[in-house]
């Protein structure tokens, strides 16, 4: 039997009984919802050095992770969170795996799915693999979206806005700006969409033309070509990297005419307000993203980004237990 009839028409995401079954996307998931997962990662929260919190949500459950594109923070954050919450976790190593010989990513999966596998971490280049893969997993299966294309990352962006919460309380009174290359930025989208969904007002979206979305995306925020002026008075400033491998090499901007125009350097970072937060998801570019002075500096929670994604991915795979459980 397909998952196909056990989930709810309102977003496939969800079981019949409102459950979070599968996560591909933030887009459609309701405030509440992002925040029950937010509150749910702050308990998992640990200091370095100390012991892993004592929940054993995953105990009996097994965690296969595919990653078709390089990694390392989600990837292991990942593997992290399984670990730690009980479960007996594999890695499929794709460059010696069946892949090589043709095979599909479903038929991949539908494959180890018949080794009593119950949730598959996925990371892949192709936008709307995840929604077509989730409408074909049996129901015992789920599957979390650890990064697809330029489509979509919603665990990294449930990190972002948990940091963001860790600094700043109230998102309806932020002005947050969010500044790269967002036209190839999966992050970015599903930042936005958690942002939006918790109920910010004021989101400004930064970068040269060419790097802006597309005029129907995220219509919702503001739109900057000059940076001085789209990150005056923000509360927030999140710098994304150049994604050279998602574009085509006429797209690629002069990267001496970038930095003059488009890097956080101190001096910058002064148009905002004075308690801002600079956040990243990395992999950092210094020099071009942001100078070394701001990715070390005093107003900088990039470190605190990474560390929120082990909890905010237990959070995760916790709240898809209750569901297996119910």
């Amino acid at each position: 039997m397909h998952a196909t009839g056990t989930v709810s028409g309102v977003n496939e995401q969800l079981d019949s009984q409102g459950h979070l079954r599968h996560l591909v996307t933030l887009d459609g998931l309701s405030g509440d919802v992002l925040t029950g997962l937010m509150d749910r990662a702050e308990a998992y929260l640990i200091a370095p050095g100390q012991p892993g919190p004592g929940d054993r949500s995953l105990e009996g459950l097994t965690v296969c992770q595919l990653f078709y594109e390089a990694s390392t923070r989600t990837k292991i954050s990942f593997e992290l969170a399984a670990r730690r919450l009980g479960a007996d976790v594999v890695n499929l190593v794709i460059p010696s795996s069946s892949a090589t010989k043709g095979e599909t990513v479903l038929d991949t999966l539908l494959t180890i799915q018949s080794m009593a596998v119950d949730f598959f971490v996925i990371r892949h280049k192709e936008a709307g693999l995840m929604r077509n893969i989730a409408t074909q997993v049996c129901d015992r299966t789920s599957l979390i979206n650890a990064g697809e294309g330029q489509q979509s990352h919603p665990t990294q962006g449930l990190l972002d806005v948990l940091t963001i919460r860790q600094h700043k309380k109230d998102f309806e009174n932020l002005s947050i700006a969010i500044t790269g290359d967002i036209r190839h930025s999966r992050v970015a989208r599903s930042t936005c969409h958690a942002l939006l969904a918790l109920g910010v007002h004021d989101l400004r979206l930064i970068a040269p033309e060419n790097l802006l979305p597309e005029s129907n995306e995220l219509t919702h925020a503001r739109r900057y070509t000059d940076f001085d002026a789209g990150i005056t008075d923000c509360d927030v400033i999140m710098m994304l990297r150049l994604q050279k491998e998602r574009m085509q090499s006429g797209d690629i901007p002069d990267l001496d005419s970038y930095r003059k125009h488009y890097c956080l350097t101190s001096p910058r970072l002064k148009l905002a307000r004075g308690d801002a937060i600079v956040m990243h998801p990395g992999p950092i570019n210094r020099g071009i993203d942001m100078d070394s002075e701001v990715v070390d500096g005093r107003q900088s929670v990039i470190h605190q980004q990474v560390g929120n994604g082990v909890a905010v991915r237990m959070a995760v795979f916790a709240a898809i237990a209750d569901g297996k459980k119910s």
